[in-house]
C-alpha cells in the first residue's frame, strides 16, 4: 500500500488548481533539472496496522518542497496550500481507505545557491479494500 498511497498523493497534489501556478513539478522522486520551486517524495517508509479482517499499513511520507530566494515570507503560504491539499486527499481510493492522515513535523533550511528547502512528514494510516484482494 506504501506505494499506492505515495502515487495517489503525487497525483492528487499535481491536480491541485492552487498549486498548478506555483510549483514548476511535483514528482515521486528529486527532479533531475526542474529549477525551483518544486516538490517532491523525500523519503517513505511502511509498518503493519492490520485489523482481524483487514489487512492495513501505516505509511510515513516525507515531502521535500525545494523554493530559492532571498525572503521566506512567500514559503509559508505556499507550505500552507501543500499542508491543506494533503489533508483534502479523499479517503476512498481504489486500493485503500485512507482511515486518518495526520501532520507530524516539519523542518526548514538553507542551502546552496540561495535554496530554501522545507521537509513536511504526513502519517498515513490505511486499509486495503476488499477490490484489491
Amino acid at each position: 500500500m506504501e506505494t499506492q498511497i505515495r502515487s495517489a498523493l503525487v497525483n492528487w497534489l499535481r491536480t491541485a488548481p492552487t498549486l498548478s501556478g506555483l510549483l514548476n513539478t511535483v514528482e515521486e522522486e528529486t527532479p533531475l533539472s526542474i529549477s525551483p520551486p518544486w516538490l517532491g517524495i523525500a523519503a517513505s517508509a511502511s509498518s503493519d496496522w492490520s485489523t482481524k479482517d483487514r489487512r492495513g499499513h501505516e505509511v510515513r511520507i516525507a515531502l521535500e518542497l525545494h523554493t530559492r530566494g532571498d525572503g521566506i515570507a512567500g514559503d509559508g503560504a505556499l507550505i500552507g496550500a501543500i499542508m491543506r491539499r494533503i489533508e483534502s486527499l479523499p479517503h476512498s481510493q481504489p486500493d485503500f481507505d485512507l482511515v486518518a492522515s495526520q501532520f507530524l513535523r516539519a523542518r526548514a533550511e538553507r542551502r546552496e545557491l540561495n535554496v530554501r528547502v522545507v521537509l513536511i512528514e504526513y502519517r498515513f494510516r490505511l486499509l486495503e479494500t476488499q477490490s484489491a484482494l
